[in-house]
């Protein structure tokens, strides 16, 4: 069996690559969502988008799922005091989400212009909505989260949803809709027909630039406009999850320490420059089977950067830093994340290669002649 040290570290990285996949597989469907009222001027162009993630957004939610119970069994404390600190920002995304596949199953149910139009915009509303609070649960994240433990462990969270709306973690949010819009409009320009995949890939192009201008800003706000955190004295990383048990400091420009001492980490933010560039010159040559995945290395290195940043960090405490919870100090059990280890490398090949399989089933594009030839309660 793994040691202790190995494990939380193995199950550190598989918390980002679980946030990777959710992003570059669910990350296209909200972002077709949010582009669908400007790159369909017709309802059959509409229908030509929605079609595009309607056999498969469901199945990109597997990623959702895994990440959510991937937090709860492997990082418990982690668990509770993100979902009970951002219980009313989670509230809404849930809210969005719901909103989708009631628009997906009723768009279709009644073909007159308005009531097409109204789901339409709720399809907005469900693609932008979680792309910004996952953002600005980032910002937060980065600037530390205000709660505390007492001596026996029970938590405290004091802060509010308008508190979490500051101007960095918004700025952070619109990094994310950025990206998400330029991801959506790649897969729109590579599985859609003409005139919807056109207006998209101009669309993700424009989306591509804005997301790498604000990547840079916000980079240069981390590292002089923001307080980073440093574990000070010894953490034992074999050690039992208390947190408590360290002392933590606040310190200018701590989030760029990581990339000083280890500069292969410098891949992560480099990523993301070639990913938007590489996507939006790819996407004006007329070549999006090279532009989508170019796109999801850049929503990879996006938050491989946040998460080499903080590392050892996984939520910092910006009300009481030792309660800061890090790799070291917040996971489960030794046998706990053993076993799902173990789980988890005989099912997610498994999930990996029916993704895979049901993708190419769906190759190809969706035209007008396409949604033209089939039934109007499809989609």
């Amino acid at each position: 069996m793994l040691d202790y040290e190995t494990l939380r570290l193995i199950w550190w990285a598989l918390l980002g690559i679980l946030l990777i996949g959710f992003a570059v597989t669910d990350g296209f469907d909200l972002g077709t969502a949010a582009l669908l009222p400007f790159v369909g001027r017709t309802d059959d162009e509409r229908r030509v988008a929605i079609n595009t993630v309607g056999p498969v957004w469901e199945g990109n939610q597997v990623w959702f799922v895994l990440g959510g119970g991937a937090i709860f069994a492997a990082w418990p404390p982690l668990y509770a005091v993100a979902f009970s600190g951002f219980y009313l920002a989670m509230f809404l995304v849930l809210c969005a989400l719901i909103l989708r596949p009631v628009a997906f199953k009723f768009r279709s149910k009644v073909a007159h212009p308005t009531w097409r139009r109204t789901w339409d915009w709720a399809l907005f509303v469900g693609g932008v909505v979680p792309a910004l609070v996952f953002g600005v649960a980032f910002g937060n994240v980065l600037q530390g989260v205000p709660f505390r433990f007492d001596e026996t462990l029970r938590m405290t969270y004091e802060g509010t949803l308008l508190g979490l709306l500051n101007p960095f973690a918004l700025l952070c949010g619109l990094v994310s809709v950025a990206m998400l819009v330029m991801h959506g409009g790649a897969y729109l320009a590579l599985k859609a027909g003409e005139p919807v995949a056109s207006r998209a890939a101009l669309f993700a192009r424009r989306a591509a630039l804005v997301t790498l201008v604000l990547f840079i800003v916000a980079g240069i706000w981390v590292a002089v406009g923001i307080d980073g955190y440093v574990v000070v004295g010894p953490l034992a990383h074999d050690g039992p999850s208390n947190p408590l048990m360290k002392h933590v400091v606040r310190a200018s420009g701590a989030w760029m320490a990581n990339y000083r001492e280890q500069p292969w980490t410098v891949a992560a933010p480099l990523l993301v420059w070639a990913g938007t560039l590489g996507a939006a010159a790819l996407l004006r040559a007329g070549r999006p089977g090279l532009a989508f995945p170019a796109s999801g290395l850049a929503l990879a290195g996006v938050i491989a950067t946040a998460g080499l940043a903080v590392f050892p960090f996984l939520l910092p405490s910006s009300l009481a830093p030792d309660a800061g919870l890090t790799v070291w100090d917040a996971s489960s059990s030794h046998l706990t994340l053993a076993i799902m280890l173990g789980a988890t490398a005989v099912f997610l090949p498994i999930i990996l290669a029916y993704t895979a399989w049901v993708y190419r089933v769906l190759r190809g594009r969706v035209t007008l002649a396409h949604v033209a030839g089939n039934p109007p309660g499809i989609y």
